[in-house]
């Protein structure tokens, strides 16, 4: 029977609450103060046998005679275990729902191209939800041996990040837990533009010598915000209405056009421009010279998010002629917008 097997739930519970309460002070963790943070109902005497066990069990260490308990690097790497699982459970519930709907989204949002190309006369685009979890909730380091720490990412939408860091310097369990305290109060809540160079200075000050480790987790983080921009699903319809007018007509420039409306790489542009923009959440023209792909320059763009909750936002667009009638286009785009949310909202019940 190993350790794991040994540690019912009473023993689980007082772990993390040791390691809760030690992540927030620094100090060594008395059985008096566990007794008010857990809802175990247990004395003093009793909360102190099983931390005797956990101590016995190597997940946790009295640093001095009388003192409280910290927790050793067992200790941390249940804690971290624990969480992961945790994280993993809550995203794969998520993802399993959105599993069940995924087919009926897809279908409906092709539906919905071929629709506004139909009834605009112009070429149509609508990329599918996804998660625009560019927020940091959670960074957990632990140390794996001398050499290596894991990092642990969690960002909006649960999702989570694990991946292995090297570092030339040894790290004591104290500046381990002081490097996860300056992380987290530094980065917590903040997205990738925020996280500037003023917060990268200020971090890296703070770090000391182990400013060398705080740049790579920094690196990871980057990644971890940024990630599945690849998985980004786009529907066309409706680029043949680019031949219906003169100025886009042109062999060459029609052949462009249709092109760009056929390359993911190019409409992942335009989609990246709509939700970088301050006005993201609203309707946006781009006209000419505006357009952030080179090759609609000569055309005008009209674009709007619409929003599938828990951080799930597409985008739809409208690619045209800089003469299109840009009333119908947004009269066209509010009532589809309206549309959209009502039959996404009652799927969702």
């Amino acid at each position: 029977m190993n350790d794991k097997d040994q540690l019912d739930g009473r023993k689980v519970t007082i772990l993390k609450a040791i390691i809760k309460t030690y992540l927030e002070t620094g100090e060594p963790v008395g059985s008096r103060t566990i007794s008010k943070y857990t809802d175990l109902n247990l004395s003093s005497a009793t909360i102190r046998n099983e931390m005797s066990d956990l101590e016995e069990l190597g997940y946790i260490v009295q640093p001095h005679t009388s003192a409280g308990r910290i927790p050793s690097d067992k200790g941390y790497r249940f804690y971290v275990d624990q969480i992961m699982q945790e994280k993993e459970e809550e995203f794969t519930e998520i993802k399993e729902l959105m599993l069940k709907r995924v087919d009926r989204v897809e279908l409906l949002l092709k539906q919905m191209a071929r629709i506004l190309a139909q009834n605009t006369n112009y070429a149509a685009l609508i990329s599918a939800p996804q998660y625009h979890r560019n927020k940091l909730k959670f960074i957990q380091l632990s140390k794996v041996d001398d050499g290596k720490l894991l990092v642990v990412i969690v960002v909006e939408g649960n999702m989570i990040k694990n991946t292995m860091i090297p570092v030339s310097q040894q790290l004591s369990d104290e500046g381990l837990l002081n490097l996860n305290i300056l992380l987290n109060n530094a980065l917590n809540g903040l997205t990738i533009e925020e996280i500037n160079l003023d917060v990268i200075s200020r971090l890296k000050e703070q770090a000391g010598i182990h400013s060398e480790v705080v740049d790579r987790v920094l690196g990871e983080v980057a990644e971890a915000i940024r990630a599945d921009d690849d998985d980004l699903q786009i529907y066309t319809s409706g680029a043949t209405n680019i031949f219906k007018y003169p100025e886009l007509s042109d062999g060459e420039m029609a052949s462009r056009l249709i092109g760009t409306l056929e390359q993911k790489e190019l409409l992942q542009e335009l989609v990246d421009d709509v939700n970088s923009s301050e006005s993201s959440s609203g309707i946006q023209v781009y006209i000419g010279e505006e357009a952030p792909v080179q090759t609609m320059r000569d055309c005008s763009i009209v674009t709007a998010n619409y929003e599938l909750g828990e951080g799930l936002r597409g985008t739809i667009g409208i690619i045209g002629p800089k003469r299109m009638d840009y009333e119908k286009v947004l009269n066209t785009l509010r009532n589809l917008m309206t549309q959209l949310d009502s039959i996404l909202k009652k799927d969702e019940r």
